[in-house]
């Protein structure tokens, strides 16, 4: 065998090795590649979603808050007048009582 049919043995064997070898490893690549597509079309879908049904269902929700928090808050002012007015009406009420039972 001269020094070049011993050199191709060599490099065939190599070759033969380092693909067998590296066969492992595109397998490996190619599942990671699918694992990167399958997550970038979960997040595509997942923007979606986010998009077409959240966000409008926030707006809507800020849409019917506003009005509501408005309101609650003039009936908050006038709960506070009529409950300072009951006390005012509560502490006549007690004097003319007083005054009606010494009268008597």
């Amino acid at each position: 065998m001269t020094d070049n049919e011993l050199l191709l043995a060599i490099s065939d064997i190599m070759e033969k090795k380092i693909k067998a070898e590296a066969e492992p490893i595109k397998a490996e690549i190619k599942a990671i590649k699918d694992d990167i597509e399958t997550v970038k079309n979960e997040q595509k879908r997942i923007n979606l979603i986010i998009e077409n049904e959240i966000r409008s269902d926030i707006r809507i929700l800020a849409e019917n808050y506003m009005p509501a928090a408005k309101k609650y808050e003039k009936a908050a002012a006038k709960m506070e007048a009529m409950q300072a007015d009951i006390d005012v009406m509560k502490n006549v009420i007690r004097e003319h009582s007083e005054k009606l039972q010494k009268i008597s």
